[in-house]
C-alpha cells in the first residue's frame, strides 16, 4: 500500500501522534486531578451541635466535598467535634454573631493570605458577605449556597447589605425550585444560579427489631397509630396550629393516634418567632390530648432516629405558608420517605420539591386543615402510600447525588 520511500516519513508521522496524543491524555489526567483536588474554604454559622436541616446540610457539603478536594471550615468552636476528619477546621466563637462573622472574616483573609486556597463557599446567605469580598480581594472562586429565608427575609439591613453581595458570587446555588424564584426576585443572575437540594443518607440505616421493641415499650406505642414531627419547633413550623385545628379530630376518628414531637425550640436560632413546648402542651391541654403527645427532645443518635422513622405510620409536615420567613426545603421529608414513610405537608416554599404528591405523600394547600386532617385519617385508615414509592423517591436526593452536583457547580 505504501511505497518503501513513504514509510519511514510515515512511522515518524505515527511516533509523533502517538507521543502528542499521550501527552495530552497525560496532560487532561494531569488536568482532572487538579479540578477534582480543590482548595475549598467553607465558612459557616450553621453546623451540628446546632441543630436543623441547615446544619446537617452543610455537615455534609464538607463531608462530601473533602472526599475529592482538601477542604478548610470556619465555624463556631462547638462544631469542631462533630466535624469531619477529612476537613481543618478553624473556631470562632458563636456568638454574638456579629463578633462570629468580624472574627470569620479575619480567620479567612489570615487563610487566603497564608495558604492556597481556590473556592471560598459560603454555607448560607449569612457569611455570603465574607466569602463574596475576599474572593475579590484574593481573585478565588465565590460560591454561595442559598436557603429560602436567606433570601425571603423582609429584614432591610440584610436586603441593603447582604443581599448586594450575594448578587456579586460568581456562583449562587439554590436549595428549591422557590429559593430559586426568590433569588431572580431579588435580581440575581439567572447565570449565576442553579438549584442543588439537600441530600438524604440513602440507603437508610437498616431496622434494628431490638431497638424498635425497645422504643415501644418505652414510649407505650403498641397497638398505636403513629405520628411524627421532626424538627425545630418555630412558629412557621406550625406545630401549635396542627395540635389546635387537626390533631383534636384525628384522635376522635382514631383513638388509638399518637404524636411523637422530635426537636426542641432553638437557643441559637437567628429567627426568633419560636413555639415553645410549654405553649404546645397549654393548647394540646385545652383539647385533652396531653396523654397523645410525647416529647422526645432533640435526637443526635442516628440509630434511633431511624427507629423513629420506621415506627412511625406518618409524618406530619404542617408548616404555615410564611412569605417573610418561607420552608426553604423540608429535609425531613426526604428522611422520612427513605425510611419508607410518607409525608402530609401543606404546599409551601420548598416542600413542593421534597413531597411528590400521591407518590412520596400528600401536599394540601396551605392553612386547608380540614383537607389537611382528613388526608391523615385516610392514609392511616387505608395506609395507600407504599413504602417503596417513598424509598425510590428518596433515593434522587441522596449525599452522593450532592456530591456530583456540588462539584459541577465548582467547575
Amino acid at each position: 500500500m505504501f511505497d518503501q520511500d513513504t514509510k519511514p516519513e510515515l512511522a515518524r508521522v505515527l511516533s509523533y501522534l502517538s507521543y502528542n496524543l499521550d501527552t495530552f491524555i497525560l496532560q487532561s489526567f494531569l488536568y482532572y486531578c487538579i479540578q477534582m483536588n480543590k482548595k475549598i474554604l467553607i465558612i459557616t454559622r450553621n453546623l451540628p451541635p446546632l441543630v436543623g436541616g441547615m446544619e446537617r446540610l452543610n455537615w455534609h457539603i464538607a463531608d462530601e466535598l473533602s472526599k475529592q478536594n482538601q477542604v478548610s471550615i470556619i465555624s463556631h468552636t462547638a462544631a469542631k467535634k462533630l466535624a469531619s476528619q477529612n476537613v481543618n477546621f478553624y473556631g470562632v466563637p458563636l456568638s454574638p454573631l456579629p463578633l462570629f462573622l468580624i472574627l470569620s472574616f479575619i480567620r479567612a483573609f489570615w487563610i487566603c493570605l497564608t495558604q492556597p486556597v481556590d473556592t471560598l463557599f459560603a454555607g448560607s446567605g449569612l457569611t455570603a458577605p465574607i466569602v463574596v469580598i475576599l474572593a475579590k480581594i484574593f481573585r478565588k472562586q465565590s460560591v454561595v449556597y442559598i436557603h429560602g429565608l436567606d433570601i425571603g427575609t423582609n429584614n432591610k439591613i440584610y436586603n441593603l447589605c447582604w443581599v448586594p453581595l450575594i448578587r456579586h458570587a460568581d456562583q449562587i446555588i439554590a436549595n428549591s425550585s422557590p429559593t430559586y424564584e426568590l433569588c431572580l426576585k431579588k435580581n440575581i443572575a439567572q447565570s449565576k444560579l442553579s438549584i442543588i437540594h439537600p441530600g438524604v443518607t440513602y440507603p437508610p440505616k437498616p431496622r434494628n427489631e431490638n431497638l424498635l421493641q425497645n422504643i415501644k415499650t418505652k414510649y407505650q406505642l403498641h397497638d398505636k397509630k403513629i405520628l411524627i414531627s421532626v424538627g425545630r419547633l418555630t412558629e412557621r413550623k406550625g406545630m401549635n396550629e396542627f395540635i389546635d385545628q387537626c390533631f383534636s379530630r384525628v384522635v376522635n376518628t382514631l383513638p388509638n393516634t399518637v404524636l411523637i414531637i422530635i426537636g426542641d425550640t432553638p437557643n441559637q436560632s437567628l429567627n426568633k418567632n419560636l413555639q415553645s413546648k410549654e405553649l404546645i402542651l397549654s393548647t394540646a391541654e385545652k383539647h385533652n390530648l396531653t396523654d397523645r403527645i410525647i416529647f422526645t427532645g432533640n435526637i443526635q443518635d442516628d440509630d434511633v432516629l431511624a427507629s423513629f422513622y420506621y415506627l412511625a405510620d406518618l409524618h406530619v409536615f404542617p408548616v404555615k405558608h410564611i412569605p417573610h420567613d418561607p420552608e426553604g426545603f423540608g429535609m425531613v421529608a426526604i428522611e422520612a420517605a427513605a425510611h419508607g414513610t410518607p409525608t402530609v405537608a401543606f404546599a409551601t416554599g420548598g416542600i413542593i420539591d421534597a413531597v411528590k404528591s400521591n407518590y412520596s405523600g400528600f401536599l394540601i394547600k396551605p392553612n386547608n386543615y380540614n383537607q389537611f386532617t382528613d388526608t391523615i385519617i385516610n392514609v392511616l385508615q387505608t395506609q395507600n402510600i407504599s413504602a417503596q414509592d417513598c424509598q425510590q423517591y428518596a433515593a434522587q436526593f441522596s449525599w452522593q447525588s450532592l456530591n456530583q452536583k456540588l462539584e459541577q457547580a465548582m467547575k
